[in-house]
């Protein structure tokens, strides 16, 4: 059976293109300015990427109109079960084995496909080679209409900026997401955003799981970090969606993650099942704040973590379990909710196999990421939907969703993309209005002429090495500067920078520290300007360090 009751234009599919440490003193006390909340200015949403509001009839509340939820609905009723069941699943692949993915995608009818690290083609020198990438993301695509639909299928990415990106140079590099919450610019966090996004457009790209929406409660969180914007639910809220926004007039389709609040529990859901033993009255001033905030400008997708909340549901995942997609809902969420990867340890140990699919389907998820075994799902949603366990009505809402959104974005206009790496520029702009000083001078130079660097990996030293060349700075003797890479310190030096989340600094021994937040060559360049003196550091600590508050730096 073929989708061709849907009487719309044909999707606008993207196209392909293309030392030895020396001895400190005891630290000053800390530096505090005004509250966060004093520095971060407000902006107007970007230009919408979408068509006139009256394209689609009347609106949703989430982006599409009547007419994309109407002919959605007519294509729904002409799908088979099994149809249905490959409309909300996304998958993914090992390797490069691209043709064998479209298969799947024709065979079993999937949403799309997501692309993972090892299914980006690269080039001899390790960069990402694009033109291969676009061949690639074409052939998903075109796999996915060859049923006879009229709505792209779902190219998709993980590629949040700092620690989770797929694809990497000559796409620009983007410091940590935590630089968002320490510049305190949502203007900032929409043009990155916008940037970041149009990249992947020009790859054949439509979907990027992002931004992260999570409140990190600090050294305790484990999985998120500087994946966090920040400590403060109202920060990470204006920043996640003015880079949602960012992302949407660039024509790419966000999902603010990971629902009910990732942020905040102690154990890594990729391995095993946190626990949330908060209440819901401190769930609700704190983790869903951001989500709340998202929801009402109006985000597309929310993913939902594998995370338990007794308070809710005891034992049970949030993204299998009914009562979290009723709080989700009941906060105004009308859009495509997202399981997060169903191949992590928190849900395949209590879930093996496919037998997760149908549990997410049943207890209100409308798409299911990253199986373990795609066929396995597709066949257990099917016998679900046969013996009773999952309602055919609950199997049509989801499809109708998924639907209705690729509908919208399939008659959105799509501005022209940037080449890859456009993004450089703002990149450092970021990192140059993020890092912090959370001690130290203030003003003037901190080092002069040469330096010892210690710590880090050896390509962070060799970006500081050049960015410190850049400047007339040599390396070899001198001050010690150590690095601070993710996971590493405390340090004793007499300059500790942390390059990912700052918590090292706090029980590091030295004179200045500095939180830089990113590890890229326009983060580097901006802390050799700091240090060398020609230029301050504005960032405010997004998070508590030690006795370091939120807000903390230089005035």
């Amino acid at each position: 059976m073929i989708f061709a009751t849907v009487l719309l234009a044909a999707a606008c599919t993207p196209g392909s293109t293309g030392g030895t440490p020396s001895p400190s003193g005891s630290s000053p006390a800390p530096r505090v300015s005004a509250s966060p909340s004093a520095q971060e200015s407000t902006t107007a949403a970007p230009p919408s990427a979408t068509n006139s509001p009256d394209a689609g009839g009347e609106q949703l509340g989430w982006g599409p109109g009547q007419k994309d939820l109407d002919a959605a609905r007519t294509a729904v009723s002409a799908m088979t079960v099994s149809q249905k069941a490959g409309q909300v699943l996304l998958p993914f692949y090992q390797g490069l084995d691209h043709a064998a993915q479209a298969a799947a995608i024709e065979r079993l009818h999937l949403a799309g496909s997501i692309v993972m690290a090892d299914n980006v083609p690269g080039t001899p020198d390790g960069q990402v080679d694009t033109a291969a990438m676009g061949r690639v993301t074409a052939d998903l695509q075109k796999a996915t209409t060859a049923d006879g639909r009229k709505w792209p299928g779902m190219i998709a990415v993980d590629q949040e900026g700092g620690l989770v990106s797929r694809l990497r140079t000559p796409l620009t590099e983007w410091p940590s997401p935590m630089s968002y919450g320490a510049a305190g610019k949502p203007s900032l966090a929409s043009d990155a955003g916008r940037l970041l996004a149009g990249e992947l457009v020009g790859l054949g790209f439509n979907v990027d799981f992002a931004p992260d929406a999570d409140v990190t409660i600090g050294p305790a969180d484990p999985t998120i970090g500087s994946r966090s914007m920040s400590g403060s639910p109202e920060t990470v809220g204006q920043m996640s969606v003015g880079f949602f926004q960012g992302m949407l007039a660039a024509g790419v389709l966000p999902a603010i993650k990971h629902f009910p609040g990732h942020g905040s529990v102690t154990v890594d859901s990729h391995l095993d099942l946190p626990v949330q033993p908060a209440p819901t009255a401190q769930l609700e001033a704190r983790d869903w704040v951001p989500f709340k905030a998202g929801i009402a400008a109006g985000v597309p997708m929310v993913m939902t973590a594998h995370i338990a909340v007794p308070a809710l549901e005891p034992d049970v995942p949030a993204s299998v379990s009914k009562a979290t997609y009723s709080v989700l809902r009941g906060i105004g969420f009308k859009g495509v909710a997202v399981t997060d990867a169903l191949n992590m340890g928190a849900i395949q140990k209590q879930f093996p196999g496919g037998s997760a699919a149908p549990k997410a389907l049943a207890a209100g998820a409308d798409l299911l990421l990253m199986p373990p075994d795609v066929e396995a799902a597709h066949q257990a949603i099917v016998a679900a939907v046969g013996n009773g366990s999952l309602a055919k009505e609950r199997l049509d809402e989801a499809a109708q969703r998924v639907v209705t959104m690729m509908l919208w974005r399939g008659r959105t206009a799509i501005p022209p993309a940037p080449a890859p790496g456009s993004g450089a520029d703002l990149s450092r702009k970021l990192s140059a209005t993020a890092i912090t000083v959370l001690s130290g001078p203030c003003r003037g130079p901190i080092i002069q002429g040469s330096v010892t660097v210690a710590g880090g990996s050896p390509a962070d030293r060799a970006r500081f090495a050049k960015a410190a060349a850049n400047v007339g700075v040599t390396i070899g003797t001198g001050p010690t500067v150590s690095l601070i890479g993710f996971g590493e310190g405390p340090v004793k030096a007499d300059v500790a920078v942390s390059l990912d989340a700052p918590w090292s600094l706090a029980s590091s021994a030295a004179a200045t520290r500095i939180a830089l937040y990113g590890r890229t060559p326009g983060a580097f360049d901006a802390l050799l300007a700091v240090l060398i003196g020609k230029a301050g550091a504005p960032g405010k600590l997004p998070v508590d360090v030690g006795s370091y508050p939120r807000g903390s730096g230089c005035p």
